[in-house]
Order: structure tokens, then sequence, then C-alpha cells
């Protein structure tokens, strides 16, 4: 059978079925070769908190065992056994939640003053020195900050979440906005349109493509943002779990939450792309 007479979709599966198990062979050979952590050279701090495990023996898990891990947190996800034992539905869930309590709210300020800012050239000129500042900062510099100012965890990182996602979506806003044809304005002055039904019923649509985009890349790098913010600020969420299950040496564990963080973060993005494309079909 020729290869071009296979549909495209088909022989991406095929494709990705055939690198997925090539990854678990290479994963089950590491596994079963004795290799793991070795005390040659290593910090002698972390040797010390690795113990036996620093000796060189089978320490990496292998794909079966995290399987099985997986699956005992799938058939229980919810249980709640105390501060340090929850089960990994709820980890994820205080997760979710603070991700989008930051990123809604950093929607509601982005959209509204990234159109002030795109329609005007003066205030885009005026904010660009300010913007171009503390953009660059890292979301996580502003946490001891937060924890000091506001005095609560997850009030802290639901503010770093939302630092982090304001800046993608307000310069894809204004972006967005500024690049509007002015052909598509000069109509809706010619049609005597309100500045704010020119605004919802013009430039919105024009613009809505770029501005879903910052909000897809605010939403990726939100989700990646909340689990090293919860490594330091502990309680609950999956970055506190991923830390805690480092401390307790289960590097099983460690591996499931992993998986479970590429998963809920690729369902986020793909919610995001599907109204991405809905609207640019709509165009």
């Amino acid at each position: 059978m020729r290869t071009d007479s296979i549909p495209i979709a088909l022989r991406a599966a095929l494709l990705s079925v055939l690198l997925f198990g090539l990854f678990v062979f290479a994963w089950q050979l590491l596994s079963t070769s004795g290799t793991g952590p070795s005390d040659a050279g290593m910090d002698p701090e972390l040797a010390a908190l690795l113990g036996p495990q620093a000796k060189g023996g089978n320490a990496f898990p292998a794909p079966g065992e995290v399987f099985s891990e997986l699956t005992r947190h799938v058939m229980d996800p919810f249980y709640d056994a105390g501060p340090n034992d929850k089960g990994i539905g709820i980890q994820l869930a205080y997760s979710v939640m603070r991700v989008l309590l930051g990123f809604g709210l950093a929607a509601l300020i982005a959209i509204p003053l990234g159109f002030i800012i795109g329609m005007s050239p003066l205030l885009f000129k005026a904010l660009d020195p300010f913007i171009q500042l503390l953009k660059p900062i890292s979301p996580l510099a502003w946490m001891p900050l937060a924890l000091y100012t506001i005095q609560d965890s997850m009030t802290s990182a639901i503010f770093v979440i939302f630092i982090c996602s304001l800046w993608p979506m307000l310069i894809n806003t204004a972006f967005g906005v500024g690049a509007v044809r002015r052909e598509y304005i000069n109509v809706a002055r010619t049609l005597e349109l309100s500045s704010l039904r020119t605004a919802i019923s013009v430039i919105l649509p024009a613009a809505a493509p770029t501005i879903l985009t910052g909000m897809r890349i605010s939403i990726g790098i939100a989700w990646l943002v909340i689990v090293a913010a919860e490594m330091l600020v502990g309680g609950t969420g999956i970055g506190y779990f991923v830390w805690n299950e480092w401390n307790n040496l289960s590097i099983t564990n460690v591996i499931a939450a992993i998986l479970f963080i590429g998963l809920i973060g690729m369902v986020l993005d793909l919610l995001v792309a599907f109204f991405q494309r809905r609207v640019s079909y709509a165009d």
C-alpha cells in the first residue's frame, strides 16, 4: 500500500504511537539497567537526603510502577486523609481554581485596558516603557511581596497568576486593536456609530483572534507558574503535592503528578484553542 493513500491524520497517529512505544521501551531499559542516582560526585547533603537510594540501586521507577500509581490515583482521586494526604483530584482542583481565578481577573483588566491602549497611539507610547519594564519580571519574584502585603498564601498564589496572565493578554489586545484596518473604523464613523458600538461591533470581532492568542499564551504560562508558586507556599495544590512527594522520596508519585500536570495543561490549552478556532472560522 502506498503511504500517500493513508490519511495524514492516521499516519500522524501511528507515528505518535510508535514514538510513545519507543519512549516506554527506553524508559523500561533505564529502570531495569540498575541506573539510578549514584553517590559518586553527588552533593553530600543530597546524598544524605536520598539515603540508600543514593547507592546506585534500581531507584528509577519502571513504567509499570508509574501506571499502577496512576491507576490508584484515578480510582480514588478525591480522598481526604488530612492536611498532607489528599487525593490528586483535590490537589488539581485547587490548582485549577487558582489559575482560573487569577486568569479571569487578569482578563477583566487586561482586555479593556488593552482596548484603550490600542485605540490611542499616544497612550500606547506613554505606557510602553512601563509595560516593557514590568513584563520581564518573573512572576515568582512578586511572591515575597505578595505574602508580605496580603499575608495569605492562597490569595498570594492567585495574585502571582494574575501578574503572569496580565501581560500577554494586555499586549496582544493592544496590538490586535491597533492593527484593525482603518477602513473598518471609517465605515463605522460614516454610519455614525458611537465609540462604544464601534468597539463592540467592529473592533472586537476584528481583534478577537489576536486577543484569544494572548489568552492562550496566558493560560499556558499561568499553569506553569502555579506549580512553582505552590511549591513555595505549600498547603494544597499539585505543586505542593509534587514537593511533598519529593520530600517523601516517592519518585513514582512525582512522575505520576508530572503526567497529570501535562494532561491538565493540555486540556486548558485545547479549551482556549477551541474558542480561537471558532472565532477564526467566524471571520
